[in-house]
Parts: C-alpha cells; structure tokens; sequence
C-alpha cells in the first residue's frame, strides 16, 4: 500500500477529522506539549491512531526542506476522485454546482491557496489537467490548511474534453482573461458555473479558452498587470457566492 507525507498542523488536524482510519502513524516532534498539538494527541487517540515522538531532525527527513511545525503523519494514498464520478455527483447535487478549474498551475503554494479559498467559498470541486499541473502534494496540502481533505480535488487527462463534458451537463463554462472586453461584473454567476483560471504568466491555453462560453476579466485599475492565480480565484469565486445570495448546501 502506497504512503503520503502530510505536515502542518492544520492539514493534519483536517486528516485526522476526515480519514483518521487511513492514517498510519502521527509522528510528532520531541518536547512538543503546547494546546494545538495535545488536540491532535487526543485525536488521534480517540481514532486509534498509532503515535510516534522523534527529535526534530527525523521529523526533517519525513518533509525534507518544509516548515513542519512538528508534526507529520504517514497515511495510505486515498484512491483518486474519477472524472466520471465527479460528473454524477454534479449531477446529483440538487443545486447549480461550482466547481474551479486550473488550467496547468505549477506552483504548489498557488494550488494550495486555490483549494482552500474553493473550501471557504463552497465550491464543489477543484479540477485541473493531469499533465504540466502539480497535484496534491505534501505542500499542496499544508497550504491548503485542510481544505485538501474537503473539497473533491479531480486531475482529467484531457481538460478540454471535460469541458466538454461540463457543458453538456448544462453547466457554464467562464474564463477569465487580461485581454476579455467584459468584466466579471457583468458576468451571470448564478447558474450550474466552472471558472476557469489559466497558469501563472501565461493563462488559459488557446483550446481551453475555445471551450469557454463566456471570457471575462477582473478590471486592473492600478500599475499592475496581473493578479497571483489564488486571488483571481478568490475574486471570481466570492462573486459567484455574492451573486448567488443564500449559502451553498453542505456537500
């Protein structure tokens, strides 16, 4: 059975509250007694989960080069999410689904971001390409301070067939782009909705802004050309949510 790290506090509190029985191990660092890591200890145990102490060097070689606050769990690898099922669980939603898509992020700390702001505005699911994109990383996850374990996180081999497959669901595709004529504003966010935000520097690819029903752009009124990726997310996703008024259904 195949392994992943997950470090910080935060991503591992997520861990252990959702997928405590995949977990395998909690290794913590030596003369760690303070208030957040005793409430993983008492987690942990109510979940019968095997703790492990080690100095702080051990813990180092579990995440080479990471700030892991002292903790680090060992858990078994979660089956990915299938494209297919994704599909049906939109379908089944009851509700107009919103779900961010990525096209081609790299950037570990830009996902991890863009997962936890898709967490915070409710969105459905976080889809990206299988290829040229980072997936959910042990980085990822940190930054995502849980949000990994709660929103569905799905990478599709061919984005713009799953586009594609969005669309015949019924559900409206929206970029965004610097160089779109109408601003975000102006868009309709009520409806079944996928915003889909292009790479850091370069944005969309041309075949996923062909798949596009609608492009649109966050007005820049200052000096800068261009947001990080994580902030246009947030801004297009907390426009939906104002848009759409009452709060989205648990998922």
């Amino acid at each position: 059975m195949s392994e992943e790290t997950v470090f910080g506090v935060h991503a591992v509190r997520a861990l252990l509250g959702r997928r405590a029985g995949d977990v395998q191990r909690l290794v913590l660092q030596s003369g760690r007694t303070d208030k957040r890591v005793q409430e993983l200890v008492e987690l942990a145990r109510t979940n019968g989960v095997r703790i492990e102490t080690r100095p702080a060097a051990e813990l180092d070689a579990l995440a080479p080069g990471q700030v892991h606050q002292g903790v680090v769990a060992r858990v078994a690898a979660a089956a990915p999410l299938d494209e297919d099922d994704l599909l049906i669980r939109l379908d089944a939603l009851g509700r107009p689904p919103l779900v961010l898509v990525l096209d081609g992020v790299q950037d570990p700390h830009n996902l991890g971001a863009c997962l936890r702001t898709a967490d915070a505005a409710g969105a459905d699911a976080v889809i990206v390409p299988r290829d040229r994109a980072t997936g959910l990383t042990p980085v990822v996850r940190k930054v995502a301070a849980g949000a990994a374990e709660s929103v569905p996180f799905v990478q599709v081999t061919n984005l713009a067939r799953f586009l594609r497959a969005l669309r015949d669901q019924g559900i409206w595709i929206v970029g965004t782009d610097g160089e779109a004529e109408t601003e975000h504003y102006a868009a309709d966010l009520k409806g079944p909705l996928a915003l889909v935000l292009g790479a850091e520097g370069t944005g969309m690819r041309r075949l996923t802004r062909e798949h596009c029903d609608l492009v649109v752009k966050l007005p820049m009124r200052g000096a800068v050309e261009s947001l990080n990726v994580s902030v246009a997310a947030g801004v297009m996703l907390y426009e939906a949510v104002r848009q759409r008024g009452a709060p989205p259904a648990s998922r």
